[in-house]
Parts: C-alpha cells; structure tokens; sequence
C-alpha cells in the first residue's frame, strides 16, 4: 500500500504539510496524489469515529446475516447491490459460510431497525431468510478502542 494511503487510512487528521513532511515530499505533490486517488475511486471518502455516548447519541445498530438466491447472471452483485441503497444500511459484504450477505444496519429505535427488516429487507425478492443480532455496546471500533486505557500517575498504596 502506498504509504501516504497507510497514514491517511490510520488517522485522517493529518494536514498536507504533516503528510508532506512525514513522506519527504513537497506538499503540491502530497495534495495531487490525494485529488488523483479521489478521482479514481481510490479514496472514497473521510470518516471521523466519534463516542456517542459522550455526544448522547441513541442510535441503534444491527447486524442481520442475510440468506439470498443469486442471480442468473448477476449473481450476488445485484441483490446485494440493491440492498445496500437502503438509507437504512450502513455496510453490505458478501460472506462466506452459512449465510451470504452481513448487513448492519442504524435507526432510531428497536421498532425502527425491526420495521426495516420485516417491512424492507425481508420483502426484497431473493432473499431467504434473515437473522438479527442487535449491537450492545461498542468496545472497539474500525481499530480504535472506545474508552483507551488510563494510566494512573500515583503509586499503589499498600497497608
């Protein structure tokens, strides 16, 4: 992998002249990879990972495993295609083992994510069977953990 795409892909924070530096490149040349890499669907597009708990966010998040018929022709790709235009569905991915497609999912409410997979998902002609597991709690996400560790400066106290 390139190593300019490693950096951008472990912290998103870095400016041009940070990349510049760290790379050993001038900064027109930094910022043209990156337009060239965003031109042609290298780079898709910029997430923040944000502690909702700390922002008060209630969202509610599933991962449902997804049975489908494929396609003559098509495949899984249009199937799975058509399920990931759901505003619903956050990531879509073709699996291997006993189902085929993992989808998660984001609402409001329990009802919300329910309604989507009764009502939507499993309507959608193709698809066999559906399995819900709700998400609880977050301990790690997209390699960062959620609440890092803390290092106490003081000395352990003994009796």
């Amino acid at each position: 992998m390139d190593p300019m795409l490693k950096l951008l892909h472990e912290n998103m924070a870095f400016r041009i002249p940070q990349l510049a530096a760290l790379l050993q490149l001038s900064e027109s040349d930094v910022t043209e990879k990156i337009k060239a890499y965003e031109r042609d669907g290298t780079i898709l597009g910029y997430r923040t990972i944000l502690n909702e708990e700390k922002l008060g966010v209630d969202v509610v998040r599933a991962v449902i495993e997804v049975k489908i018929t494929p396609e003559r022709g098509g495949g899984f790709d249009r199937l799975a295609a058509r399920i990931a235009k759901y505003d619903e569905v956050r990531s879509c991915y073709l699996m291997s083992g006993a189902y085929d497609l993992l989808v998660i999912v984001e609402g409001e409410s329990l009802k919300e994510v329910a309604m989507f997979v009764s009502e939507k998902l499993a309507t959608v002609q193709g698809v066999l069977s559906t399995a819900t597991h709700f998400m609880l709690k977050p301990y790690k996400e997209q390699g960062v953990l959620m609440k890092p560790e803390r290092h106490e400066e003081r000395l352990a106290v003994t009796p």
